[in-house]
């Protein structure tokens, strides 16, 4: 269970050999999805200061500053071990813990985000795991009332039997309410609130941390249930408990369970005394290393000012919950857990969080230099043939069956709801200014290309920023590679983390919080190298938000930007094989392009605005046309390079026609290149004269929607 290393290291804190109590402790605790043991060395590399930023990485969840003294806090994690075992609790409570780091910073959460990967529909477990998934999401999403308004969805061979399930959530708070995960005060009690304490959960930090292979049915236990109605309730007494100052330090009880109010006394420098036998249980006689490491849900723990602790109970009592005082904050940097008058566990503060980093090896696959080598053949096709085709791909078609099922309007503060541009947009109720939300990877760049697939992934969620109007304000990211053991993965994995921290710098896009997520792999398949990035923008007036449909006929259609490549593109993937050597991004175009669009938007140029992605220019125009419900007229070269590749940074937009050379003008001054390619109208997407109707394209586009509700 321990390297050697481990164990001398757990035996030096101790001064002798750890009871089973303990040794549950640290099993959970120095696991890599709570240690971080394999990646902390290449998690410095990533900038995460900025005048804007109120918190990065190292609490709950990172804070950026919007307007007029709000703030948004947002993280994403994952549950991709529970989700391949148990698809919709696995999920649900994926949702639900994610909610809870938010509000363990002091926000309301007002948002969720998810993102998707699966082996092909043709897998019937693929698809098994695809509806369980979303269906979970729904449910805990819906029930506790929080919507989900953006997302992307993903298909490959390498997902199948480790699906991943990232899930993301933003909430808004002012900056003078953030609460931080730490312990202070000696004397002052500490309050477990909201659920009782069972046996479901149990070890799931430990479960996150190993390969899923062998019987992984045995794995449910692992698997977390939860209550999203007991979640809601949560959320509102503690946010009510919040408003009485009386609550000092806070933090939700996800891996690890109750062990980690270790990590919250290390952080304020202090010990923390606890007795077990306070904590409500659902199930009677659970041991003592079972209630500390249960990861039950709905569940909060509090350290209190001293003399307040029944007004904080009262409140939560209200609201139908637990809350019971089960310790209190100790002088001596220790974490001691009694039961029923036997010291069960004593344990120095800072152990609790000091696993030994592991130096692992690394070393580059030898597919990385085949591939870039390769020089795969162009087929040629008719540009109809292959753009319903495209069209008709998983990962490229509609994904209104997604999130038809989510309730992505409660709250009300929903602008630009799911599907209608590259990114969501939320209000901010009594201002003039909202936030955007993205979540984007394309796992088969980062295949190819570990360091410049995540460069494009940064770069990918920036512009479905600013294609809204919004501008970037932070990232938060989840990190999704294999066995770190495997020297392979490690170097994936690190030039992931390069081509991140790069392209963050150069954007100015700070990281402020994330997550790792290591052993995503089967006996067959290793996953796709997936750094997930989520981003938060900022829409100084929502009114003017932008969407990606084509709003009116005669209008002028602009591409403004670069061509694309082929190298790796889903035309690639579906007419050829991928192969060709990544065009490195430019970083420095990049931001220019950024700030090209924003300024577009600042001058309200731009009426429709539409990032080039997933299947290239054509693919963009054919959705801009789908999404309004208006034809186009395209006069382009009919190369497949400029018409179906990716990668290189451009936008399909619509103008008023005689506001083509203002755009240019602006264009040019940031070094962006912008071409006149055709006009709005009429109920076809027509190429240099022949064309595809509306109903056609929708019937392609339509493709996810008819398999999985055939």
């Amino acid at each position: 269970m321990f390297t050697p290393e481990e164990s001398a290291a757990i035996k030096g804190f101790l001064g002798r050999d750890p009871n089973p109590t303990e040794e549950a402790v640290f099993s959970v605790l120095w696991s890599e999805h709570c240690s971080y043991k394999s990646s902390r060395p290449y998690l410095k590399m990533l900038p995460t200061e900025a005048p804007w930023v109120v918190q990065g990485p190292g609490e709950n969840a990172g804070i950026v500053r919007l307007m007029n003294g709000w703030c948004a806090a947002f993280k994403m994690e994952s549950h991709n071990h529970p989700s391949a075992v148990e698809p919709v609790h696995g999920a649900a409570t994926g949702i639900g813990g994610i909610i809870r780091d938010i509000l363990s910073v002091g926000a309301r959460p007002v948002a969720l985000a998810d993102s998707l990967r699966f082996g092909p529909l043709s897998d019937e477990r693929s698809k098994w795991l695809f509806e369980g998934v979303v269906h979970g999401i729904s449910l805990y999403g819906n029930s506790v009332g929080i919507p989900t308004v953006a997302g992307e969805v993903y298909f490959d061979e390498s997902y199948k039997g480790n699906p991943l399930v990232n899930v993301t959530c933003v909430g808004l708070m002012r900056e003078e309410d953030f609460m931080r995960a730490r312990l202070v005060g000696p004397g002052n009690p500490i309050i477990l609130a909201g659920s009782t304490t069972g046996r479901d959960g149990m070890g799931g930090a430990a479960f996150a941390s190993e390969d899923l292979v062998g019987d992984t049915e045995k794995k449910r236990p692992a698997v977390q249930v939860g209550d999203p109605f007991m979640e809601k309730l949560l959320i509102e007494a503690t946010l009510e408990a919040l408003q009485t100052g009386a609550i000092l330090g806070m933090q939700d009880l996800g891996a690890g369970g109750l062990s980690g109010l270790g990590e919250m006394a290390h952080r304020g420098g202090l010990g923390a005394e606890i007795f077990l036998e306070r904590v409500p249980l659902r199930v009677r006689d659970l041991a003592s290393w079972e209630i500390l490491i249960s990861e039950s849900q709905e569940r909060m723990v509090l350290c209190v000012e001293r003399g307040r602790e029944k007004e904080i109970i009262d409140i939560y009592r209200k609201w139908d919950l637990n809350a019971e005082v089960i310790g209190h904050v100790i002088e001596e940097p220790v974490f001691r857990a009694w039961h029923r008058g036997e010291l069960v566990a004593e344990i120095p503060s800072e152990a609790l969080g000091a696993c030994p980093v592991r130096n692992l090896p690394r070393r580059e696959p030898g597919r990385i230099a085949l591939l870039s080598g390769k020089i795969p053949r162009i087929p040629d096709l008719p540009w109809d043939e292959a753009l319903l085709r495209l069209l008709s791909e998983p990962d490229i078609a509609d994904k209104t069956w997604v999130f038809r099922q989510y309730d992505y309007t409660v709250m009300t503060n929903t602008v630009v709801v799911p599907g209608q541009a590259d990114a969501a947009v939320l209000r901010v109720k009594g201002e003039l200014f909202g936030l955007s939300l993205t979540v984007d990877c394309n796992g088969r760049y980062v295949y190819m290309d570990p360091r410049e697939g995540a460069r494009r992934a940064v770069c990918e969620a920036a512009r479905n920023t600013v294609s809204v109007g919004a501008r970037p304000l932070g990232l938060t990211d989840c990190l999704n590679f294999a066995n770190p053991e495997d020297p392979e993965v490690l170097w994936e994995f690190a030039e992931a983390v390069a081509g991140i921290a790069e392209a963050s710098a150069a954007l100015n896009i700070p990281v402020v919080s994330g997550n790792v997520s290591f052993y995503n792999q089967t006996e067959t398949h290793k996953v796709f190298p997936t750094p997930v990035i989520g981003m938060v923008g900022l829409l100084e007036d929502v009114s003017k938000a932008c969407r990606a449909g084509f709003p009116a006929p005669g209008l002028s259609v602009l591409l403004v930007g670069r061509r694309g490549s082929l190298s790796g593109s889903a035309f690639q993937a579906v007419f050829s094989e991928i192969g060709g050597r990544l065009e490195q991004t430019d970083l420095a175009y990049e931001r220019n392009l950024l700030e090209a669009i924003l300024l577009l938007h600042e001058n309200g140029l731009l009426l429709s605005c539409h990032d080039v992605s997933d299947g290239g220019l054509l693919t963009a125009l054919a959705e801009s046309c789908i999404l309004g419900g208006i034809g186009a007229r395209i006069s382009l070269p009919e190369s497949p390079e400029l018409i179906f590749g990716e990668g290189r940074g451009a936008f399909v937009v619509s103008v008023k026609a005689g506001n083509e050379s203002a755009v240019a003008k602006i264009a040019d001054k940031y070094g962006v290149p912008v071409m006149s390619i055709g006009t709005t109208g009429g109920d076809e997407l027509a190429l240099n004269g022949k064309g595809i109707s509306l109903s056609a394209l929708r019937e392609a586009y339509s493709s996810l929607e008819k398999e999985m509700e055939p």
